[in-house]
């Protein structure tokens, strides 16, 4: 999986608009949940991180039931479980909070996802992901999973703002983001 190198010019940007659009529209002033909610943005730049799950055969997971039906294959103990959720937190918060739209389109039609409600999934996954705290940074993500279970809805909220303002900071980039990732 490639990943965005720590002076990329995007991860700065996600950087100051995310904090600019919590702590000046929302009054949310915890830095480490906005540091986390930036660095979302930015693996998630590329699509191969969005849909980093795979299945036991190795084919790429797209919908959240496929996610949540593998995670209960796993060994309860260990961190690929916690990572599991924690990517399925992370998933249903980028796509509720940034593209709301495609959410519809993932729970139309045969879509096995019509009968997942992202908002709750999202709560719950994070939930379970912050319960794990065998290693240091498990420990020391914990409380941002909580966080982001607690508060699921308003870290939506504030991604959409994020959206909105690099939508008028970077009209064709945006456009061209908005393209790929919703076809």
């Amino acid at each position: 999986m490639r990943s965005v190198s720590p002076d990329h010019p995007l991860r700065r940007l996600f950087a100051g608009i995310t904090e600019q659009a919590f702590l000046t529209t929302l009054g949310v002033g915890d830095p480490p949940l906005i540091d986390y909610l930036s660095e979302l943005l930015t693996r998630f730049i590329h699509m191969d991180a969005i849909y980093r799950l795979r299945n036991a055969a190795g084919r790429r997971l797209e919908e959240v039931a496929d996610m949540m039906l593998e995670a209960n294959e796993l060994p309860r103990e260990g961190r690929t479980y916690r990572e599991f959720h924690r990517h399925i937190g992370d998933f249903t918060l980028f796509w509720t909070g940034v593209y709301p739209e495609a959410v519809q389109r993932f729970r139309s039609g045969l879509r096995k996802d019509r009968f997942i409600d992202y908002c709750e999934q999202g709560k719950r996954s994070y939930y379970i992901a912050s319960t794990y705290e065998d290693d240091e940074l498990c420990r020391e993500q914990a409380p941002i999973l909580r966080r982001l279970s607690d508060e699921f809805e308003l870290c939506a909220y504030g991604l959409s703002q994020v959206r909105r303002e690099w939508e008028r900071q970077l009209p064709s980039q945006a456009d061209a983001a908005r393209r790929r990732l919703l076809g």
